[in-house]
């Protein structure tokens, strides 16, 4: 399927006709609006937008992507990512390395108190410190957080909002396979996906597209119970597809205590990785003295 018909055959199924103006009835069977009226609000001819839904149109305007991009109510993202797929067939952009300069490990070492990790436009990790391993409880390098979620967290463990993290993902890596469509590690990663998940493929059909973006992220994890996080995002400088993700608790949060305690257990350990059943009862105990359950009344 070429990328960008089918981008515009998603995203004109998704307009209300009222909204722009167009009356409807109960004999309407058309999903959003039809052709002809996409192409009649967008002042283009008919025949040429429906070559554009077929494939057959190259190389559109920037007045034709602006009028469509306005009719069919795009926001930033979605925009952004329309014109990327116009521009596909003149220009490909190459995939970057994924090489972390030194500088960018010393800087995650000095991130103690918060997991931080850096990540590639594939959602490979690249590298992470301490505590962003002791949180996913394995090695940052070599971990995919797509393939995590959705082939290895399908049951909703560690991922308190599971079915949100699904769609970031997957709006985020149509995003990514926007900009780099010829990236052949990212369509084998997405090939494996819609493979191994349903959901993966549902959600892919729909075309969506999302910018990662700051937020909240909830963990239930094994040791020290739930963690609410917040996840900021940082681009990196002159590292056009890697960011940089620190998840922090709030100060006094029971998350801050929990990050605390994952740390100690870490240390008592002697590596990132400690044994659940070694310590779940020392972890209950600790966590109970910082965080006792609120009495009984007595009547």
């Amino acid at each position: 399927m070429d990328d960008l018909a089918g981008f515009l055959r998603t995203r004109r199924s998704r307009v209300d006709p009222a909204a722009v103006g167009i009356p409807t009835d109960s004999r309407r069977r058309v999903e959003g609006l039809r052709r002809e009226e996409v192409a009649h609000l967008s002042g283009v001819s008919v025949d040429y937008y429906v070559r554009l839904e077929q494939g057959r149109a190259t190389q559109p305007s920037e007045q034709v992507l602006d009028a469509l991009a306005r009719v069919l109510g795009l926001d930033e993202t979605e925009r952004g990512h329309l014109y990327r797929l116009a521009r596909q067939r003149r220009r490909r952009a190459k995939a970057p390395g994924g090489r972390v300069r030194p500088e960018l490990l010393r800087i995650l070492d000095l991130v103690a108190d918060a997991p931080a990790l850096i990540m590639d436009h594939r959602l490979d990790v690249l590298a992470g410190n301490r505590l962003a391993g002791l949180l996913y409880g394995r090695p940052m390098p070599g971990l995919n957080t797509a393939r995590h979620l959705f082939l290895e967290e399908a049951e909703r463990g560690l991922y308190l909002d599971w079915e949100k993290c699904t769609l970031d993902v997957v709006g985020h890596l149509r995003l990514a396979a926007g900009k780099y469509p010829e990236d052949p590690r990212l369509a084998s990663l997405i090939g494996e996906l819609a493979m191994g998940s349903e959901r993966f493929r549902r959600l892919w059909a729909r075309a969506d597209v999302r910018a990662r973006t700051h937020g909240r992220k909830a963990y239930r994890h094994p040791l020290v119970g739930q963690l609410e996080l917040h996840q900021e995002n940082f681009a990196l400088p002159d590292e056009s597809s890697m960011e940089l993700l620190v998840l922090s608790a709030a100060p006094g949060s029971p998350a801050e205590d929990g990050l605390r305690l994952l740390a100690g257990l870490g240390a008592d350990s002697g590596d990132a990785h400690p044994t659940v059943n070694a310590q779940n009862a020392q972890v209950r105990e600790q966590l109970n003295d910082a965080h006792p359950p609120p009495e009984t009344p007595h009547h």
